[in-house]
């Protein structure tokens, strides 16, 4: 059951300043009951679900595609989440392999509040042993705008410059257009910790330094989610007034994050599209990179399906901002 001090927490733990997450006027002036809570940590909590019998043992989550919240989630509600794996592949070392999920979060009337899919780095117990056999999974490579749930009690012209700072509606952003946003985050390992136990994520890779010790990288992974809402709540400034989520349409952590790193935030507008019978919301597709100990003026933005040391994160997402009347 996900708490109002959960979400007061997740807050502390991000640095999140979207008021329609933190400020009940301005959630109710937008048509919702309450607050909602934050998007992200519905999909941590959700996520968290799926780690005891998916990645405990993992090496590393590595990305995800299809991903819609599809309800809004407010303090009170019970989060249940169910599985599928969906594929299997060695990696030529023979030593681990991917694993693909296919996830689905439900609430306590048993309606759907997000699914999403995703593929995490997982060891062999053998590596001699004969591998099984490879199922790859054809993932969709985007959210269609006819797939991306709206409410249909939402007012998004109840969020004012007032309330975000900002005045940038959807009309006023272009593909092409690339923001650097001003603000860093160096990520504590109290921070990452403490959010990794709020979300329920027990993997070892995160939790567990002695082990750790014997890994590839010989200390523990920041959970790639928590760079995630890092770097959403650096985007802020810059898109003041996107409100909400809609969908990831694939991504990748690039690189990993330790703590001591600090954490810089672009977004690349990648294209705009309307709501089918609604003028009052649009879906802004944004590109959101994450990047780690180094300016963002100092790092070119790579090619698609391309990385760069310094990008931790390469996100395809769609947001909803309100549109000009």
């Amino acid at each position: 059951t996900v708490t109002a001090a959960d979400a007061g927490l997740y807050l502390a733990l991000t640095g999140s300043r979207n008021p329609g997450h933190c400020a009940g006027p301005v959630a109710r002036a937008m048509g919702h009951p309450s607050s909602p809570v934050d998007d992200l940590l519905v999909f941590h909590v959700a996520f968290g679900k799926t780690v005891h019998d998916v990645s405990f043992n993992a090496v590393a989550n590595l990305g995800y595609a299809d991903l819609r919240f599809l309800e809004p989630v407010y303090a009170g509600d019970t989060i249940a989440c169910e599985s599928e794996v969906i594929g299997l592949k060695q990696n030529s070392s023979g030593r681990t392999g991917i694993v693909y999920v296919r996830s689905h979060a439900f609430n306590q009337h048993g309606r759907e509040v997000l699914t999403w899919a995703r593929w995490v780095m997982v060891g062999k117990r053998d590596p001699a042993a004969p591998a099984p056999a490879t199922a790859v999974p054809e993932l969709p490579a985007e959210v269609p705008a006819s797939r991306i749930a709206v409410p249909a009690f939402l007012r998004p012209a109840g969020l004012t410059a007032r309330a975000t700072g900002g005045t940038r509606l959807w009309d006023d952003y272009a593909p092409g257009e690339s923001i650097d946003h001003p603000g860093g985050i160096t990520v504590e390992e109290a921070d990452h910790m403490l959010a990794t136990r709020l979300y329920q994520n027990t993997a070892r890779v995160h939790f567990d330094a002695f082990a750790a010790r014997s890994t590839d990288f010989g200390r523990r992974l920041v959970y790639g989610g928590h760079v995630i809402s890092l770097a959403r709540a650096l985007q802020h400034d810059g898109l003041e007034n996107a409100f909400a989520i809609a969908a990831f349409h694939g991504g990748s952590h690039a690189n990993p994050v330790f703590a001591g790193d600090t954490l810089y935030a672009r977004s690349v507008v990648t294209g705009r599209e309307g709501v089918r019978s609604r003028g009052d919301v649009g879906l802004l597709r944004v590109r959101l990179l994450a990047l780690k100990n180094a300016l963002p003026a100092e790092v070119p933005t790579p090619a698609p399906g391309r990385k760069h040391p310094a990008v931790v994160l390469d996100l395809d997402l769609t947001l909803l901002l309100p549109r000009r009347a």
